[in-house]
């Protein structure tokens, strides 16, 4: 930094916090470090008793850290979410949309690692709604060296490393399965359950079916719904490897191909997730959802509500993370349930 007389520091880069005192109304910071002087700034800075300011001297191969921020959030925005003004070399990126916001921690990690370089995020596969804050990131010092910001930016490539895909899918058919409640024995208490969250990811029932343990009528249920082209298919009960259970069986010969059936998830663990050719998801939901607040079930409908694919590896992922504590209160998603993925 130099020291310049205020009368010709116009332009120029603060190093420091300026504190202004007026007796008995304030005492604070007039302008902070990193404010770039404009015409009205001098004769406030004359008057606080400023005849000199310290500012920044601009070195070949640095730069301000404003100018730093604003390359972390291009590497950072994607499409569905906006920019705070950069201050003191921090910038905050918020979610325009309802939606599923994912980031690549790998990446993420290796941007870290650089010194100097800080970026915060939420958690990878989170559900987020429109108007919540995803990023903070700034640089540490006043200046940093180009060298690193370019070591960012080669680390990134050409792509944002982070997603927020809106939740884009509508319709849902659900096929309810078991002897008991087929034959009137029961009321149904799980199709309920499952229109409650659904319908908070903007997806509505348009078809429901109440079948008996047989894998004829589960298949031409499928069929049916196939045939009304509903963005996903939720199938309930018979989820086990009892005998009896047959949904599984019947998931798979209706030429669905299965993702998975099992997942490192308590509660929750004998979730089938599957899809069609036309990448139509059909999910077999065990019966914990039926009563437990917060299941598997909850961790992947941001994924099917917004269309983007569940894979194999996702939900071996889950494990680190997977198991919920069933606290008194449940704060899902504030929690850490599931978010080990």
């Amino acid at each position: 930094m130099k020291k310049i007389e205020t009368e010709k520091s116009l332009g120029h880069i603060l190093c420091h916090d300026i504190t202004q005192i007026i007796k008995d109304k304030n005492k604070g910071t007039a302008f902070k470090k990193g404010h770039i002087v404009v015409k009205e700034d001098i004769d406030v800075l004359l008057s606080i008793g400023k005849k000199h300011l310290y500012v920044w001297e601009h070195k070949e191969g640095f730069m301000h850290e404003n100018d730093a921020a604003t390359i972390l959030s291009n590497i950072l925005k994607s499409d569905n979410m906006k920019c705070s003004d950069v201050s003191e070399g921090k910038i905050e990126l918020s979610a325009e949309c309802d939606g599923l916001f994912r980031i690549d921690t790998e990446v993420l990690f290796k941007i870290n690692s650089i010194t100097d370089i800080i970026i915060g995020t939420r958690h990878s596969h989170y559900p987020v709604k429109k108007g919540d804050v995803l990023i903070g990131t700034r640089v540490v010092p006043l200046i940093i060296e180009e060298k690193k910001m370019d070591q960012v930016k080669s680390i990134a490539g050409n792509n944002p490393i982070t997603s927020l895909t809106p939740y884009s899918k509508k319709t849902a058919g659900v096929i309810t399965t078991g002897s008991e409640v087929y034959s009137k024995k029961i009321v149904d208490t799980f199709t309920p359950v499952i229109v409650d969250k659904i319908a908070s990811f903007g997806l509505s029932l348009v078809d429901h079916k109440i079948v008996d343990d047989d894998k004829s009528q589960i298949i031409d249920a499928i069929k049916s719904m196939r045939e009304q082209n509903v963005d996903v298919i939720i199938c309930t009960g018979g989820m086990s490897v009892d005998p009896d259970d047959v949904t599984p069986r019947a998931i798979k010969e209706s030429n669905a191909k299965i993702v998975s059936y099992g997942v490192p998830v308590l509660p929750g663990s004998m979730l089938l997730v599957a899809y069609f050719d036309d990448r139509t998801p059909i999910l077999g939901i065990p019966g914990c959802a039926m009563y437990c607040k917060t299941t598997v079930f909850d961790l992947i409908l941001p994924f099917i509500a917004s269309g983007v694919e569940i894979t194999k590896k996702y939900l071996i992922r889950l494990g680190h993370g997977g198991l919920c504590l069933k606290c008194e209160t449940c704060k899902f998603p504030h929690c850490e349930f599931g978010k080990g993925a």
